[in-house]
């Protein structure tokens, strides 16, 4: 007998761990869907005249040889202790957090509480978040996350104008504020037409403005009580921002007591590492007046079906998407994984905790200007809280290098000063090491004294609520993160087939790197021969996403798919300005496109003109071609998503593309449906000159629960002289983001992914998942209409259910997506793009057998309607009305007009391993009209107990 070697290869990470279906039920599939082969299906949806002609080029790494690679492109950091400040500062992650909520796949990998049933734990650890920050900061109303401190600043900036009573048109901005928060505030500021007035807080005009922001403590150092300030500006109707600190604030009078309208800051040091830059969860509380103006998302108390307390996004038109042209925000993205981890810090901690650990940097910096001054040094301010600046003159240059050669980064200040911020992880041996920098020995003994005026000290308490007193313990702890993930729904349990969303696999492989130190503990504005290896990552990431896209350059700065879209429009505006055409300022978008569109247009500045589309459901492109004649020179551009956000490749790209060019526009190609994209057509090669790429859609950044997100830009080469600077490494432009790179450790997700799947692997990804969305439309093609299809009857990666004829039954779309609950399913994307259906892609990495289990599932959702349609029970009594079916009703009382393995097992779901939803349907209603946004009392516990 001759021996036949096998050809499988375990180590092909591709086609055996990130793509679900194996190439025997690939057959199968494509015998169902009524194709020969997966090359004939690609023909027959993808247009042959915009395929690519080269093959993307690189090779493949196998799982073990990627983490070698990594470790090689780390060891080139140059890890040291990093005291520059500014916003970013060391922290200790307790390692029960690191790996009960960081490295653990039931956190990071669920997506967007917008189904509350199946969201209960992360929604909780939210609500704790807003708690915190509302306690420290002593403001009414906190939202559940932001980006970053900068552009959460410039939210506040654009809220203010709304609320203030002042018709002012200027912002003013305390010169102690963060060079790249005031940078970023000047971004905003530029094309919503409000001047920017930075000055000393003394120089500060209140009749003058519509609102100020001030830093608390400052940049420098400074802790200043406001009080003054802010009454002035409230004496003129102007609104008072204070950027803070969290730790800060355990010690220090709050922005509330001074009678702040907003507080912003970060979060960061509340055991998130800092990461080159990011991802970290900024913040914003205000006072209750003015929450319904606040941009982001709430977490807020209601009631689910059976009375009992549930949690919920209150507000939710506050998503400004939704708006559309009319938002004063594009907010999309939070980063809710880092906002659970800052608040799991807080109760790690509790309020005694966050108390001495302020203290001990306070005093260490204390201890450390008293040293200096003894030596004769000028240190200010007089009052500080963690910061320090020194007068060092010509030494400059010479005390930095020595606190290099010690191992410390301080910060460069001008030409004579050098800033120094201690923080959690400062010790003894630290100070001596920055005394010896200066050329001092010793260290001055420990006294517990105030380097602020006492006034300055707060008086009021702060996490009085009972999950911030938790029992210590880590066996405490570990039990409370894994209730709360218990509740939820995540990529570890089930699919999650949100059409636009794109959730695939984020494998163990990739992310891994994040945690180790050599990336994690980065400080975003070290000098760059201590940051090679993320230069190398970040290099050769652009490279591939070049390769990918047909476009010449990127910027990495964008740290959402939202703020790429502006930063791209804004690259387009400086573009037109530059040639002498300020005046282009129309926008074409399609009535089809992604919400976030039409308001990132809005917050640029733009004029949006709306496009019809035709009845298949592509853009209308006799209107398209008549609205770009009408706007003649004064068209900036055109957004369009491609495939479309129906999931067609429309035909018709490439004529949308030539009649905005004719009309001098440029076009911005949304990347958000690149997973049908990526190996098969560049958008840069089918007339795009701009596109952001959502890395935590197509390129395997985890949503996290709604957030960390990457929205790096790519651009043609004409564009590349207008793409987003920063004040720490230059550029003519302004930043949209507080760090160079954005959130640039979770970059390197994305570049692992693509080392491991290599050029054909990431084909062979967008192959299946148009294959997987097809198979889904030939199977459930006659149980429920398919709304929008390809000129030969095929979708491209998601498929849109129309279950608005159900209507008539009384059967509505909600129903259908609590039904799908009880089988074990997030649902899929609920009425968007179009009301009343449901929107499905199943991604590439899902196995054939859980995409049948979901079939099954809809199957059988379609046969109770079918029970509802035929008058057999009415939809009220239905277990569609009645879903989700929690256990408490499973042995509870039962009166209902099915029977209990009917509703709580229905086909499709498991029987072992059910999820069963903590909570009934949530009541939204309810929620707005009793607005709780803090951790409710305990007597509500007992109350929704009884």
């Amino acid at each position: 007998m001759t021996f036949t070697p096998t050809d499988y290869n375990p180590y092909d990470f591709a086609n055996r761990r990130h793509i679900g279906p194996s190439p025997a039920e690939m057959a199968e599939m494509l015998e169902a869907v009524g194709v020969p082969s997966l090359d004939a299906l690609i023909d027959e949806t993808v247009p042959k005249a915009i395929r690519q002609a080269k093959l993307l080029s690189w090779a493949p790494l196998a799982e073990h040889e990627l983490l070698a690679r990594m470790q090689e492109v780390a060891a080139k950091n140059r890890v040291m202790t990093s005291l520059i400040g500014q916003g970013y500062y060391g922290t200790v992650t307790p390692p029960a957090i690191q790996r009960n909520i960081l490295e653990n796949p039931a956190w990071y990998t669920a997506y967007t509480p917008y189904q509350p049933e199946i969201a209960q734990g992360r929604l909780e650890a939210l609500l704790n978040f807003q708690t915190m920050v509302c306690d420290l900061t002593g403001l009414d109303v906190a939202n559940a996350s932001l980006l970053d401190e900068a552009t959460a600043a410039a939210e506040a900036m654009a809220m203010a104008e709304r609320v203030a009573k002042s018709k002012a048109k200027a912002f003013f901005v305390d010169r102690f504020c963060h060079p790249q928060t005031i940078a970023v505030i000047r971004t905003r500021a530029l094309p919503l037409g409000i001047e920017v007035i930075e000055d000393a807080v003394e120089k500060l005009e209140p009749e003058k403005v519509f609102g100020a922001i001030f830093q608390y403590p400052g940049s420098y150092g400074h802790v200043i009580d406001y009080s003054d300030r802010i009454a002035a500006l409230h004496a003129k109707g102007a609104i008072a921002v204070v950027a803070t600190d969290l730790l800060a604030l355990c010690l220090l009078k709050e922005p509330g007591a001074m009678g702040a309208d907003i507080a912003i800051g970060s979060s960061q040091r509340f055991g998130v590492p800092m990461g080159y830059g990011g991802p970290h969860a900024a913040f914003m509380a205000v006072k209750d007046v003015h929450k319904r103006q606040m941009p982001g998302r709430i977490v807020g108390v209601s009631v689910d079906a059976q009375g009992g307390k549930a949690y919920r996004l209150a507000l939710q038109t506050r998503e400004q998407h939704i708006r559309r042209e009319k938002a004063t925000s594009n907010v999309c993205t939070a980063q809710a994984l880092l906002a659970v981890m800052a608040s799991m810090y807080a109760v790690f901690h509790g309020p005694k905790g966050l108390r001495a650990i302020a203290e001990r940097v306070h005093f260490l910096t204390q201890r450390l200007a008293r040293a200096l001054k003894a030596a004769g040094a000028k240190v200010s301010p007089k009052a500080f809280f963690d910061t320090i600046t020194v007068e060092v003159g010509v030494g400059q240059a010479g005390i930095l290098a020595a606190a290099r050669a010690e191992g410390l980064n301080f910060r460069r200040i001008g030409h004579d000063r050098i800033g120094i911020s201690l923080d959690e992880t400062t010790d003894e041996r630290v100070l001596v090491k920055v005394l010896r920098a200066f050329g001092i020995l010793g260290l001055p003994p420990h006294r517990a004294s105030l380097g602020f005026p006492e006034e300055m000290l707060r008086t009021t308490d702060y996490l009085t609520h009972p999950v911030f007193q938790m029992n210590r313990a880590e066996s405490e702890m570990m039990r409370y993160m894994r209730r709360l993930s218990d509740r939820d729904l995540a990529l570890d349990r089930a699919m999650i087939p949100l059409g636009s969303c794109t959730m695939k696999l984020n494998a163990a492989a990739e992310m891994m790197p994040i945690t180790w130190p050599e990336f994690s503990s980065l400080h975003p504005f070290v000098p760059a021969d201590q940051a090679a290896g993320y230069a190398e990552a970040i290099s050769d990431l652009t490279a591939k996403l070049c390769e990918i896209t047909g476009y010449d350059a990127f910027s990495m700065q964008p740290n959402s798919g939202a703020q790429g879209e502006y930063a791209g429009l804004l690259t387009i505006l400086a573009y037109h300005r530059a040639r002498g055409d300020a005046d282009r300022k129309i926008c074409l978008i399609p009535t089809s496109a992604h919400g976030t569109n039409p308001a990132s247009a809005q917050m640029a500045g733009m004029e949006v003109v709306v496009v019809k589309s035709a009845p298949n459901g592509d853009v209308d492109l006799d209107d398209f071609r008549d609205k770009a004649a009408a706007a003649g020179a004064r068209l900036a551009a055109c957004m369009i998503t491609y495939p479309s956000t129906h999931g067609v490749f429309e035909e018709t790209v490439t004529e949308v593309c030539r009649i905005t060019h004719d009309h001098g526009g440029q076009v911005y190609i949304d990347g958000a449906n690149m997973n049908a994209l990526v190996g098969l057509v560049k958008p840069g090669e089918i007339g795009g000159d701009v596109s952001h790429l959502n890395l935590h859609k197509t390129f395997a950044i985890p949503h996290g629960g709604g957030g960390p997100g990457m929205g790096p830009i790519g651009v043609k080469a004409h564009l590349a002289p207008h793409l987003p600077g920063h004040p720490e490494t230059a550029g003519v432009e302004g930043p949209v983001s507080a760090a160079p790179y954005g959130s640039a450790s979770i970059l390197l997700i994305s570049w692992a992914y693509c080392l491991m799947m290599g050029g054909s692997g990431l084909t062979q990804a967008t192959r299946v998942a148009i294959l997987n969305a097809n198979y889904i439309a030939s199977r459930l093609t006659g149980q429920y209409p398919i709304l929008f299809m390809g000129n030969k009857g095929r979708v491209a990666h998601e498929c849109i259910l129309d279950t608005r004829p159900f209507a008539e039954a009384g059967v509505t779309v909600d129903d259908i997506a609590k039904r799908l609950i009880d089988n074990g399913f997030h649902a899929p994307t609920m009425s968007w793009p179009v009301a009343g259906t449901l929107m499905v892609e199943p991604t590439e990495s899902e196995t054939k057998a859980e995409i049948d289990r979901f079939i099954t599932s809809l199957l059988a959702i379609r046969e109770e309607i079918r029970a509802v349609e035929k008058g057999e029970i009415a939809a009220e009594d239905s277990p569609l009305r009645h879903a989700p079916h929690t256990v408490a009703a499973l042995v509870g009382e039962w009166d209902r007009k099915y029977s209990r393995e009917a509703g709580c097992f229905p086909p499709g779901a498991f029987r072992v391993d059910k999820y069963w939803p903590p909570v009934g349907r949530v009541d939204n209603v309810y929620g707005d009209r009793n607005l709780i946004c803090t951790c409710p009392p305990v007597e509500s516990y007992a109350e929704a107990a009884e």
